[in-house]
């Protein structure tokens, strides 16, 4: 299928051959209609894009003084590799989809296919969607004034937090088509609306819309204007839908406001506030939030669960009807709106309109119809990337030397792409196929990195026989069921942290891996069976290596101090959520469980976890003691401040001391010969530990893991995990 993606690198715009996505449990597969481009929002995209290095951190002050921290921290280069990635990731645009519904997820009610609806659905030809961020559309609507919906529910939002009552006089600051619709809206309020702009066509719709305009390119006085609309008392409120850096929009809103005025922001403008602006008439100042009450919350948004409606009355699905009551009745006209209509093959135009000087308004994409492209060939969910033959099936392998190793990717998002993907590729394994939920990152990733196809189908890659091996690099929820999968398929398992976040999780793959190899679970490979590996990287990593060779001349036990300044995440964050992250115990702090394990050489024998009393539970210090006597902390702590270093290892033994800072230095204190090792830069172990994995497919021996050590850590997390 066709999508638009924009490059925030260079500014370009794509039209992508993209797998069509596969419906998602609580949302709905929508067959697009129509798509309309938010102006005002990509436009700023398409302009940061094509905006050079020094004008973008301009452009966002607050990412510059986080590179900043991270410089300090880890390092020039990894910084400047993290920026690059972070930039080199294609942005799929748009937010107001008009389509039908082609599939409905589990869990959905109140949708069938063939529904017509509106959602903040993608510029794509085949859209996934949770089902809270759709709405049906009357008959009376045709589909060019349903992609409308998804804007005006933003205008509808602003008016809401105003609160107009009848009879107010109301300023609404920029007329795009937010602030033309919101002006309709106003006068459906039964408000008087005074609309300011410096386009004299926009200026002349508000007009026709039933508003009083100032135009501020003729010389006007928006103050004395607003003055005189007001009857000399100052207007009730100002509604501010303008897009600039300035901050004049705000403080003329305050001058032009009455005792006790109203201000609502939703566009974007500066908001360096004149405290006496605001002190000297008590004004209210808000900032609007999109489409309503819901947005931003993954527990409306992503899992479905709405607001009772005696308690939120308009949710964002709510405001969306609203819109859509108001034009199938005819009190919102959005067709004087439109200004082009562009095929979706003649994206390119559109967005070259968008990022000209010439005028535009409302421009509209239009997809095929069901007569013009077969839905079999639309939602096809592989797309080869290499030249292939035409047969819809890739091309096979079975050219390929007997040494190499082929290995498919499960997911492909900001960790895979930066780190695991370019890990294995170095370590020599043929990249296969690479699956992503919305096809967006996994197209990507193919491409960057020489992928032989991408899927939205994750069943294709464990049915494939030329893949020897699968990489798991998915959210925490999903992972033992991939795992089993994988292994049953008879596949090699590289599955990035944490193994899985339950007991019964855990105990079914523990079956499993006996199964494949009961004689020998930690010979997998010798024994014919596949190999099953966690990504817990710090074990391979140049410096514990060497601390390990230092530990194995000393017979004495030893004490570790593993201190994780890990960072505030916030309690909505989806790895907080005990279903689908687990928590950052189970999460993240696993690494450090298992790189004291490795470090000790001998089984975890007892365990305690003092947590501190917060909403997350996630700065914990846990005690181990080891089968040899030896015993571990790690300090996990989310309360400390970013500018210090992420990792501290402190060892202890018969008299020396090991102190690695940060997987840069590395310093040693009574070790006969011995006193540093350090690093130009950072590495944590991620390329030696996929090429541990990948030799081990291709040449055999044993895995760099053992199986009870990964079974183990594995267990322990979950058991300090679930008592937090």
């Amino acid at each position: 299928m066709k999508q638009i993606l924009q490059s925030l690198k260079t500014g370009a715009t794509e039209i992508a051959d993209v797998p069509c996505p596969a419906v998602q449990r609580g949302q709905l597969l929508i067959r697009s209609s129509h798509t309309l481009v938010s102006v005002g929002t990509e436009r700023m995209l398409v302009e940061f894009g094509k905006a050079g290095w020094i004008e973008k951190a301009r452009q966002q002050p607050d990412k510059v003084r986080m590179v900043l921290d991270k410089i300090k921290t880890d390092g020039l280069l990894p910084t400047v590799e993290a920026v690059f990635n972070k930039l080199d990731q294609p942005l799929p645009l748009g937010y107001c989809n008009t389509g039908v519904v082609l599939e409905t997820g589990l869990g959905v009610t109140g949708f069938a296919p063939g529904d017509r609806v509106v959602s903040n659905g993608k510029h794509a030809e085949v859209v996934s969607v949770p089902v809270n961020l759709c709405a049906k559309v009357p008959n009376a609507v045709p589909d060019e004034d349903a992609a409308f919906t998804v804007l005006g529910a933003i205008a509808l939002q602003g008016i809401r937090l105003v609160g107009p009552t009848l009879g107010e006089a109301v300023v609404v600051t920029g007329l795009g088509l937010i602030g033309l619709m919101a002006v309709q809206l106003l006068r459906a309020h039964g408000c008087r609306v005074l609309g300011l702009d410096f386009d004299p066509e926009k200026l002349a719709l508000a007009r026709r819309f039933g508003a009083e305009t100032v135009d501020l390119t003729a010389g006007q006085d928006p103050l004395a204007a607003a003055h005189a609309f007001s009857r000399g008392r100052g207007v009730d409120a100002v509604l501010i839908t303008a897009s600039t850096r300035s901050n004049e929009p705000v403080h003329q809103a305050a001058r032009m406001c009455r005792q006790r005025g109203r201000i609502v922001l939703v566009g974007v403008t500066g908001l360096e506030l004149a405290r006496a602006d605001f002190y000297e008439k008590e004004l209210t100042f808000q900032v609007s939030c999109s489409y309503g009450p819901g947005r931003y919350d993954p527990n409306y948004e992503e899992r479905g669960q709405d607001y009772p409606v005696g308690f939120v009355r308009w949710t964002e699905q709510r405001n969306f009807e609203a819109v859509l009551d108001l034009l199938a009745e005819g009190r919102l006209d959005v067709k004087p709106l439109i200004s082009h209509r562009f095929a979706i093959a003649e994206a390119e135009q559109a967005y070259a309109l968008v990022g000209g000087a010439g005028p535009s308004l409302g421009i509209l994409l239009r997809y095929p119809t069901a007569a013009e492209q077969p839905e079999p060939e639309l939602r096809r969910r592989t797309v080869a990337l290499v030249s292939s033959p035409p047969d819809p099936h890739l091309q096979p392998l079975s050219h390929r030397k007997r040494s190499e190793v082929s290995v498919s990717f499960i997911g492909a998002g900001n960790y895979a792409a930066a780190v695991l993907i370019p890990a294995f590729k170095a370590a020599g394994a043929r990249l296969r196929t690479v699956a992503s939920n919305g096809g967006v990152s996994g197209l990507h990733a193919g491409r960057k990195f020489g992928f032989a196809a991408t899927t939205t189908d994750t069943a294709t890659v464990f049915a494939d026989p030329e893949v020897d091996a699968v990489v798991i690099t998915t959210r925490h929820d999903s992972h033992a069921r991939y795992v089993v999968q994988a292994l049953r398929a008879g596949k090699h398992v590289f599955v990035e942290k944490p193994l899985c976040l339950t007991r019964e999780e855990l105990t079914e793959i523990e079956q499993v891996c006996t199964a494949a190899s009961p004689s020998a679970p930690t010979l997998a490979h010798q024994v014919g069976g596949p190999v099953l590996m966690v990504g817990f990287n710090r074990r391979f990593a140049p410096q514990v290596r060497k601390i390990k060779a230092l530990l194995a001349t000393v017979s004495a036990p030893k004490s570790f101090i593993m201190t994780v300044n890990a960072g505030a995440i916030p309690a909505g964050h989806w790895t907080q959520d005990q279903e689908v992250g687990g928590g950052r115990i189970i999460g993240e702090a696993c690494h450090f469980i298992d790189m004291l394990r490795f470090l000790a050489g001998a089984p975890i024998a007892g365990w305690q976890c003092l947590a501190m009393d917060s909403p997350t539970g996630d700065t914990v210090s846990i005690g181990l003691a080891f089968a040899d006597g030896s015993i571990g902390a790690v300090h996990y702590f989310a309360n400390g401040n970013k500018a210090l270093p992420k990792e501290r290892l402190e060892v202890f033994t018969a008299g020396r001391v090991l102190q690695l800072d940060n997987f840069r230095k590395l310093a040693g204190y009574g070790w006969p010969g011995f006193k540093a090792l350090n690093l130009w830069r950072q590495d944590k172990g991620q390329m030696a530990c996929a090429a541990a994995f990948v030799r081990t497919i291709a040449q055999g021996g044993p895995v760099p893991i053992p199986l009870d050590e990964v079974l183990e850590v594995g267990r322990m997390a979950i058991e300090l995990g679930s008592g937090n």
